[in-house]
């Protein structure tokens, strides 16, 4: 190995080594032989003068047809144009200055080279200037031979940077060639003939000079394997050290704190919830400690089709605009936000038909809170309610409780006063200057409905519409109150104000399209104002007068849906129709079966909000059982203590004092649980959300507390690939209780490569102009708001002479692009408003406004008196304007792809398409745009989940480098590869499990140790 260890200084000399370290991150013969070709060009695939496009970069193979030296500026400046043919067309070079005096030398007429260089236009004629080039007959005999030579050739075309063009990494590469004779074959004998794969030293000479394109296939199949077989091998070995380690076998008690909380479990387990907690238990009773992953548990099943609409703080939305953050009403009448959206494809759907004609869609597995006579709350599947729908005399057996009426604010202005408006539609006259009303009140009005802005509004005013309505052509009946004939519109939005209020309505028809509407009210809302008698039925105090009985299911047919949770104790929500329905989060079930054996078991949570949530959470689920010890507490039950960073000192001794004395059977905690000071009476399992990227650090020092290693659950609610799954969990063994395929959402996206392409980035905002022109609205969204009270980025100075300095000092266009500051929103929104988007009514939004300021211009755009809003992230979520259908992201590459799909989901919530465009002054070989071109590529959620690992994980698959550190992988894909790792894994087990020392494959430990350097060696250990 002692010539690909050397240093490339010695082969190259320190200028030229010195760029490859500090730029490519090479440093020794081996780096460079294992530095392949992005891709390789043959002569057909280079580009055609004829077809050269303008400002790209471009690499081209021509003849020189012409050269001169003329003088300009009064004979005191010279310049060198060269004219270049491929017979397809003309191409001219130009050289100025002291830097004319080689290419005259060189680029003699009928000389043929290969140039690069970026296509500009000067007298309407395209050019290159300054290009870089590289002659291809100096050396042969004759021109015709080394043209001939040449269009057979494979040309590798290598990942370069700005101070070295890719032919001089060719050079560099082949100094350094012969030293791949001296590579050590990881690859066991017999594994490489069963697989057909060519020796190492063959693929290395292969791959960087092929013959031809079976050469090519050949070696990236050989190199392929050595990564995938070697990180295997490694994760193997980890993995059978893993069943080495003792651990105390959890094993499940009859009767215990388990068992009481299933019994007390408002529904039962699904199929795949039962199927997984077997598997997690068989792992538990083990001696030795589960490594497992549990993927897809928040939200799987439990959907809604995308059109159903679910009750947030500013009205009803649809299903498929929710996205992580919305707020929206639980059926207590709090806000929670939704922590998880989960599309599931195609599903089929089913409709609930109540007592009062409502109705509501939903697939099979969805949740609902029900009551029967006699009996308390439930909650239990629509498949469960269709089973046993009616009592044996055929009554409806279920009903639903109404929702505890809220107030709502939608943001639209209420120009004329609520009562007004509801006398107005109820005699279906518009009083005398009112029929000049225009914008949407008047059209609703006119249209005889309640407009949205009285609908979407605080109780008091729902509630004085309504009192308008039946004061206009309503009357008392029986215990409640009747709209009569009522034409259909209104009669729906009246049920729908009823509803609104805790209340009931009933729809009947009765002639030419119309119906009578029966309304009955709690107490505190009487229907009438002017009537002596309010007519409000007095319900009893349960309010049992208001539920809804399920009076019919019927099929509906296939429709895309989508599950949400909600981050709050009841985990319910609000449906159409003012319906409770519910969704489940995490089971708790293998934390209390740890209990039940005598262990303690700890979740880590990122943060304190977040542990928060889920300590208040498990309490509320196991409600006494979580007060062992204490007056009141269940027989079985264990303490669920907090531990915080934040936490008083009290509160924290005492934290710590159960923890110490085992009182307590699980912690909560955030990063303050790793803490020396922290210790455990008997860790028996961890339980970490692998969403929330803990390092390995974290997770292995909270293991280190045990007195033996405890047994370890890591969650993630992301879909993983089986095969990323293999890799960057490859020590996990996996259950998959749902796998969520997503549905499709009508939204155009491009990438927009400003730096490369401005003429792309002026049509982008022509496209801007001309959605705002079609009646639509855009927004412009930036990574920083720009405003004096930020730093600059360290490193960088405010404004264009920070970009310059930054530009200056950076290598790479990569470099230059990454280390300028991030657009700003009150910069950008300034040029649009001067520039290409003068003339539209553009305004900013950002979180440092302040909220009454963010709240106007919010109402101003959802009200269509703005054209563009520019904008940071605080549009990510929560944020819905149906006639929004542009969206430009600047610096798209500053964005993660969770991120840039959810900034994406803003726009295309109307009937009209979206548009989203992602402006990136990346180069195109970066990866940043290779992300972004991905992310541009689909819409679908499970796609960008592996987008999104990849990215952030393949980085490196064996150590805990983040994103940005240089891959261990340099061939292998673990998105593509698919089929190599899964067979690399087979083999990799077999022969640790034969050879777990390796005592029988030198050659395999040295490649293992040239992987595994001591940080990851650690980090192998530490499992």
């Amino acid at each position: 190995m002692a010539a690909l260890d050397e240093p490339l200084k010695k082969t190259l000399g320190g200028t030229t080594a010195k760029v490859l370290a500090e730029h490519l991150d090479l440093h020794t013969v081996g780096d460079l032989l294992h530095h392949y070709p992005r891709r390789y060009a043959e002569r057909g695939e280079l580009t055609r003068l004829a077809d050269l496009p303008l400002d790209e970069h471009v690499t081209v193979v021509a003849q020189v047809a012409d050269s001169r030296v003329l003088k300009f500026n009064s004979g005191r400046g010279q310049r060198l144009e060269v004219t270049l043919t491929d017979g397809s067309g003309r191409l001219q070079l130009v050289f100025f200055g002291k830097g004319i005096h080689k290419p005259h030398k060189d680029l003699l007429p009928g000389r043929r080279a290969m140039f690069a260089g970026k296509v500009s236009l000067f007298n309407r004629k395209l050019q290159l200037a300054h290009p870089e080039y590289e002659l291809l007959d100096r050396d042969a005999d004759s021109g015709a031979d080394a043209v001939s030579a040449f269009a057979n050739q494979l040309m590798p075309i290598y990942p370069a940077c700005q101070q070295m063009a890719s032919w001089k990494l060719a050079k560099a590469v082949d100094a350094v060639l012969p030293s791949a004779q001296d590579a050590v074959d990881p690859l066991p004998e017999a594994l490489r003939e069963g697989r057909a794969l060519v020796p190492l030293t063959e693929a290395l000479l292969k791959i960087h000079r092929p013959g031809s394109k079976a050469d090519v296939a050949d070696a990236r199949a050989r190199l392929k394997w050595d990564e995938a077989f070697v990180m295997q091998v490694a994760l193997a070995r980890r993995r059978l050290a893993d069943t080495q380690l003792p651990a105390v076998p959890r094993t499940l008690v009859k009767d215990g704190i388990l068992d009481a909380f299933d019994a007390k479990l408002p529904f039962t387990l699904t199929d795949g919830q039962q199927k997984v907690s077997r598997e997690i238990f068989d792992d538990l009773a083990t001696e030795h400690p589960m490594h497992r992953l549990l993927q897809g548990e928040v939200g799987s099943g439990k959907a809604q089709p995308l059109d159903a609409l679910v009750l947030t703080p500013r009205g009803f939305r649809p299903m498929g605009e929710m996205t992580v953050g919305t707020e929206v009403v639980v059926p207590s009448g709090e806000i929670a936000v939704v922590d998880g959206v989960f599309p599931q494809g195609e599903r089929e759907v089913w409709r609930l038909v109540l007592s009062d004609g409502s109705t509501v869609e939903c697939d099979d597995e969805h949740l609902w809170i029900v009551g029967a006579d006699g009996g308390g709350e439930r909650v239990l599947t629509t498949r469960e309610l269709r089973a046993a729908l009616h009592d044996g005399d055929g009554r409806p057996r279920w009903s639903i409780a109404p929702a505890t009426p809220v107030d709502l604010d939608g943001g639209a202005e209420r120009v004329l006063d609520p009562y007004r408006v509801g006398r107005m539609l109820g005699d279906g006259r518009l009083a005398g200057a009112d029929e000049d009303l225009d914008g949407a009140t008047g059209r609703a009005l006119r249209a005889r409905r309640v407009p949205d802005a009285y609908r979407n509004a605080p109780l008091k005013d729902r509630l004085a519409v309504l009192q308008g309505l039946m004061d206009a052509g309503g009357e008392p009946s029986g215990p409640g109150a009747a709209f009569r004939a009522a034409p259909a519109p209104l009669a729906d939005d009246l049920a729908w104000l009823v509803r609104s209020l805790g209340g009931r309505a009933r729809l009947r028809p009765v002639r030419d399209g119309a119906y009578d509407v029966s309304v009955a009210l709690p107490e505190a809302y009487p229907p009438f104002r002017e009537a002596a008698d309010g007519g409000a039925v007095r319900a009893s105090a349960d309010d049992d007068g208001f539920r809804r009985t399920i009076d019919a299911i019927e099929y509906v047919g296939r429709k895309p849906v989508q599950c949400i949770s909600v981050a709050h104790p009841a985990h319910a929500y609000v449906t159409d129709h003012f319906t409770v329905t519910h969704n489940t989060m995490v089971a708790l079930r293998a934390m209390l079966g740890v209990v039940d054996s005598g262990g303690q078991a700890a979740m880590l949570a990122p943060t304190e909000v977040l542990a928060q949530q889920h300590h208040r959470s498990i309490t509320e689920m196991m409600g006494e059982l979580a007060e062992g010890g204490l007056l009141g507490g269940a027989e079985h039950g264990t303490k669920v203590v907090l531990l915080t960073g934040s936490m008083g000192t009290a509160a924290r001794r005492q934290a710590l004092l159960d923890l110490v004395t085992g009182e307590a059977g699980i912690v909560v905690g955030t990063h303050a649980l790793i803490e020396d000071k922290v210790q455990f009476h008997d860790l028996g399992l961890v339980v970490v959300d692998e969403q929330h990227r803990f390092g390995v650090e974290q997770r292995d020092a909270l293991r280190g507390k045990g007195k033996q290693p405890p047994h370890l659950l890591v969650m993630t609610a992301t879909p993983i690939p089986r095969t990323v799954a293999m890799t960057v969990f490859g020590d996990l063994e996996t259950s998959v209780l749902d796998q969520l395929p997503a549905g499709r959402s009508p939204i155009a996206s491009h990438v927009v490569p400003a730096k490369d392409k401005p003429h792309f980035l002026a049509r982008a905002w022509e496209r801007v102009r001309e959605e705002v022109a079609a009646g639509h609205q855009g927004y412009v969204v930036c990574p920083r708001i720009g405003d004096d009270e930020e730093e600059a980025p360290k490193g960088t100075k405010k404004g264009a002479a920070g970009s310059k300095g930054a530009a200056a000092k950076a290598g790479s266009p990569e470099d230059v692009a990454e280390k300028r500051p991030p657009l700003a929103v009150l910069d950008i929104a300034d040029q649009l408003a001067k520039g290409p988007l003068d003339g539209l009514r553009v305004a900013v939004l950002h979180g440092r406004m302040a909220p009454d300021d963010k709240d106007a211009v919010m109402r101003s755009f959802a009200a269509g008196e703005l054209d563009v809003l520019v904008a940071t992230t605080v549009i990510e979520v929560g944020v819905n304007v149906p006639n929004a259908t542009a969206m430009v992201i600047m610096d798209a590459d500053r964005f993660g792809v969770s991120q840039l799909h959810q900034l994406r989901g803003r726009v295309g919530r109307g009937s009209a398409p979206g548009l989203c465009l992602l402006v990136s002054e990346m180069p195109e070989a970066s990866p940043a745009r290779a992300r972004l071109a991905a992310v541009a590529g689909t819409l679908d959620g499970f796609e960008l989940s592996r987008i999104d690992l990849e990215q952030r994980r393949e980085g490196d698959v064996l150590g805990q480098a983040q994103s940005g550190v240089r891959s261990s992988l340099r061939m292998l894909t673990v998105i593509d590869d698919e089929e190599i790792i899964a067979a690399a894994r087979e083999e990799a087990t077999e022969l640790v499990t034969a050879d777990p020392e390796l005592t029988g494959h030198p050659e395999l430990r040295i490649a293992l140790s040239a992987l595994l350097d001591e940080e990851r060696e650690q980090y192998l250990d530490k499992g």
